[in-house]
């Protein structure tokens, strides 16, 4: 049996993977695949692939994308979720700030340089019209943990996460949430090393498989939300609700969507350079 590692955030967009390992299904192909969770987020999947802990990280597009682009020997072999995530702009609950436009020039909170709270900041800026070089500043706070702490502290002054991820947090009044910052793109895609590519690729498509017939279905399955809610601690007209807005697919990102999102990188500055799809794109 060949042993695969795979690392993702803990978050209930994976949850598909966590059902279909409970339920061995890859061990029946003959494939011990073993999650990693990363809270951190995918500035900390792109290092963990980069060092090799990992052969494939179910990562956030924008955040694999500059780093493929950086210099990462890694490809992307398929979207995992096409709907947008939808990250909220999150302050301390007794922060003095009110709005959106008042965050002008105060510090983000990020997981760390490279990160979706990273790279969205930018997303979030330049939705403001702000000057991207004058108006952002940021605090390096590791995850979520880390925001808590540092927005309760006053190390910074508003955070980027996901929405559904940080609602309870708001419901116990620790975050307020200010606004919502959509991505302009299919937010989850998978990406593998090359190395382990060239020597799986038929590991990597039962993996596949096995995890598309998984969200194929996913919103189908008996009572998901109460599990959802239950495993995540969410109320369960906020799962209701985030289920409602989530596609998760099961085709290879397509070249025009790429393209868009480089463009988008390429006008704030996140990457120094468009390449080719192939640069990208790995094809099973």
């Amino acid at each position: 049996m060949i042993e695969i590692n795979i690392g993702g955030v803990p978050e209930h967009f994976n949850l598909a993977w966590y059902l279909t390992l409970k339920n061995g299904e890859y061990k029946n192909e003959g494939i011990n695949l073993r999650w990693k969770d990363y809270p951190g987020g995918t500035g900390e999947m792109c290092k963990a692939l980069k060092n090799k802990e990992i052969d494939l990280a179910v990562v956030l597009t924008e955040g694999i994308i500059k780093d493929i682009i950086e210099g990462n020997a890694v490809k992307i072999i398929q979207t995992f979720v096409q709907s947008p995530l939808i990250w909220g702009i999150h302050v301390a609950n007794d922060s003095p700030y009110k709005k959106i436009e008042d965050l002008k020039g105060t510090k983000a909170a990020i997981s760390r340089y490279g990160s979706g709270s990273h790279l969205m900041a930018y997303i979030n800026a330049q939705n403001n019209h702000w000057d991207l070089k004058k108006d952002l500043k940021f605090k390096v706070i590791n995850n979520l943990e880390g925001a808590i702490e540092g927005l309760s502290k006053g190390a910074a002054d508003y955070f980027l996460w996901e929405k559904f991820t940080t609602k309870p947090i708001v419901d116990e009044g620790v975050f307020r949430c200010m606004g919502h910052c959509p991505t302009p793109w299919p937010c989850f895609v998978i990406a593998a090393r090359e190395d382990f590519i060239k020597s799986n690729k038929k590991n990597i498509q039962t993996i596949l498989n096995i995890i598309n017939k998984s969200t194929a279905v996913f919103k189908d399955i008996p009572d998901i939300d109460q599990t959802i809610a239950k495993r995540y601690g969410q109320k369960i007209e906020d799962v209701q609700e985030w289920l409602s807005l989530t596609d998760w697919s099961q085709n290879v990102i397509d070249e025009q969507t790429i393209s868009n999102t480089q463009k988008q990188l390429f006008d704030l500055k996140i990457i120094s350079k468009i390449v080719h799809y192939e640069d990208l794109i790995y094809k099973l």
